[in-house]
């Protein structure tokens, strides 16, 4: 049986607002999301072909998702500046209301030694995988608040996780693992402010996933072939997280596969 949208789904009424969904997990949690009766709002900076060198357009995704019947908008926006994510939320809200889901899964990312690190780039990094989760999750907060629910997942990495020894001189991916580390301990504390307030908020980490930023850093070889993960799981996670109760579970860190597990839940397929 094909996967198809259901207007009265768990999320009918919702409208989900998903970072870096031109290609990739964003475009597919985008899809798992709209399964279920989200209104959904795609964003990044590659809105149409010959606007970036990777494969993947958010009017693809939006035509993706329309064809199989979802509401869907895209916002074009650099994240890395504070007026273009006041911006995007600004017409996400114009265009559906108030948002009620928050998925933070942009990200620019570098691989190189410390020692060979720019400080341009490093402040980059920052800016879009840390804080502007910080600033997007401000700016839709008070919606949230007034409604007395709402769901922020943020997208990690098990980078987040400390090496262990012996070393073996890594793979320049020291940046990537402080940005994602920090973003978790964000979303713990984030939690405990606004459970009370019936807001959930986890982080989630996919498997390796083959996507089109992971064969660009070289991450698919044939030592981690084996380990390849379908893009399902992630974005199965991601909806049981969007969908999840305040009371019952956030603060969660997570990975895709383990969660499902736990749940008891087999991945989706995507429409």
């Amino acid at each position: 049986m094909s996967a198809t949208i259901n207007p009265n789904g768990t999320l009918k009424g919702k409208v989900a607002l998903v970072t870096g969904a031109s290609r990739g997990i964003g475009e597919a949690i985008a899809a798992r999301l709209a399964m279920e009766g989200a209104k959904v709002v795609v964003s990044a900076r590659t809105a149409q072909e010959g606007e970036s060198r990777l494969p993947g357009t958010l009017a693809h995704t939006v035509e993706r998702l329309k064809a199989a019947g979802a509401e869907a908008v895209l916002v074009k926006a650099d994240l890395a500046q504070a007026s273009e994510r006041e911006r995007l939320v600004e017409e996400a809200e114009a265009a559906f209301g108030p948002i009620d889901i928050l998925i933070n899964n942009a990200a620019i990312t570098y691989f190189m030694p410390v020692q060979d690190f720019t400080e341009k780039r490093f402040k980059l990094m920052m800016e879009v995988q840390v804080y502007a989760p910080f600033h997007l999750a401000q700016l839709v907060m008070p919606g949230m608040r007034e409604k007395g629910w709402g769901s922020i997942v943020n997208i990690s990495s098990p980078a987040g996780i400390h090496p262990k020894q012996p070393y073996s001189g890594g793979r320049g991916g020291t940046v990537y693992g402080l940005c994602k580390a920090a973003l978790e301990r964000f979303t713990t504390g984030l939690a405990s402010e606004v459970q009370s307030d019936g807001i959930a908020v986890n982080v989630v980490s996919p498997g390796l996933v083959d996507t089109p930023g992971v064969a660009v850093h070289g991450l698919i070889n044939e030592q981690t072939k084996d380990r390849v993960q379908p893009i399902e799981f992630i974005a199965e996670a991601v909806y049981q997280l969007a969908k999840a109760d305040a009371k019952s579970m956030t603060g969660r860190v997570d990975y895709a596969e383990p969660l499902l597990k736990e749940l008891g839940v087999k991945p989706s397929e995507l429409v």
